[in-house]
């Protein structure tokens, strides 16, 4: 399951009815929750304006669940990921997989988590607590990653 919305979300009662939908199949539940954090060195951020590709977002991702269930042995996988104006330490993305060993559970949010980060249609634009406002730019660590997974972060996502 994907969202993608504005709305602030609850973890701990999205990991719950994860684990509820798989009751009794399941042996491990690992989950993600991504905040809005300082990204500049000279002032504090602000807020963090996140811009997606509404449809192609979506898909993008169910793509990387997808794939995620297909490599390792997991029954579920969970995004819900916000867009729009948010304040520094709000909630940005949850992940979550939910598998029958803790290894693949685990393998399965990471995986979707750092190929999330440069496959799918999102822009960030910060403004610092001084007034400065610039887009964020894509990390090479974070392409490394993805990468590592086999996956091309440059690809076409389309």
């Amino acid at each position: 399951m994907v969202v993608v919305q504005e709305a602030d979300f609850d973890a701990a009662a999205l990991a719950e009815a994860l684990r509820q939908r798989h009751a009794g199949k399941i042996g491990a539940l690992v989950s993600f929750t991504g905040y809005v954090r300082d990204y500049a060195e000279n002032a504090p951020t602000h807020t963090l304006f996140l811009e997606h590709y509404p449809g192609m977002c979506e898909r993008e991702i169910e793509t990387l669940c997808a794939t995620a269930c297909s490599r390792w042995n997991v029954h579920e996988c969970l995004v819900v990921h916000r867009v729009g104006e948010l304040n520094n330490t709000d909630q940005i993305v949850f992940v979550a997989a939910a598998g029958a060993h803790r290894g693949d559970t685990f393998r399965a949010c990471e995986f979707i988590i750092d190929a999330l980060k440069t496959r799918a249609p999102f822009w960030k634009r910060e403004t610092l607590a001084d007034g400065k406002r610039f887009w964020v730019e894509q990390h090479q660590s974070d392409a490394d990653k993805t990468e590592q997974w086999g996956l091309d972060a440059a690809a076409d996502k389309t």
